[in-house]
């Protein structure tokens, strides 16, 4: 296996907000995606509609290989997000996307979404949550909108953080 058959988690950026479309045709071929997405409520005609909606527009992951990238780009207008460091498309380690899917995947649950800068300045500690429905997941334990909340980050791209946690829930991390 070539590094280019290698699959891998692929930060791509999807012009015109046709990310839900090429979610679909990953879907229908079996590619493994990820869009973060949120529940938004609506007011039509006095009805309440519930729906989800992306939370950052333009943007999916794909765990797949450069190869099925390279045919996905003459189909749809998508573009790698590049490394400013090395000029490499990014690529998100299995471990680190994993986390994030746990909490930004759980629609039902209040979680945070928030830029790269937001956090810049704040450093917490590093634990894992031991028990409850974000059981396993990784992060830095920092202090968003007032509450002790556990951050799990694609670095340079995105953030999200739980709603509180309790501390004996956390295992401190070296």
């Amino acid at each position: 296996m070539t590094a280019s058959d290698a699959p891998y988690w692929y930060a791509l950026r999807v012009t015109y907000s046709r990310e839900m479309i090429v979610k679909e045709y990953c879907d229908a071929n079996q590619i493994i995606n990820f869009i973060p997405l949120e529940q938004r409520v609506y007011e039509k005609n006095g009805i309440k509609i519930k729906k989800l909606e992306p939370v950052i527009r333009n943007l999916i992951f794909l765990r797949t290989n450069r190869t099925h990238i390279s045919k996905l780009k003459e189909r749809f207008p998508v573009r790698y997000i590049i490394d400013k460091g090395t000029g490499d498309p990014i690529i998100v380690p299995e471990k680190q996307m994993l986390h994030f899917i746990a909490v930004a995947g759980n629609y039902e649950q209040q979680v945070v979404f928030l830029s790269p800068d937001e956090l810049k300045a704040k450093t917490g500690s590093r634990v894992r949550i031991r028990d409850g429905i974000f059981k396993g997941v990784e992060g830095v334990l920092v202090r968003v909108r007032n509450d002790k909340r556990v951050v799990v980050q694609i670095e340079g791209l995105v953030m999200v953080a739980t709603h509180y946690i309790h501390p004996s829930l956390l295992e401190y991390l070296e």
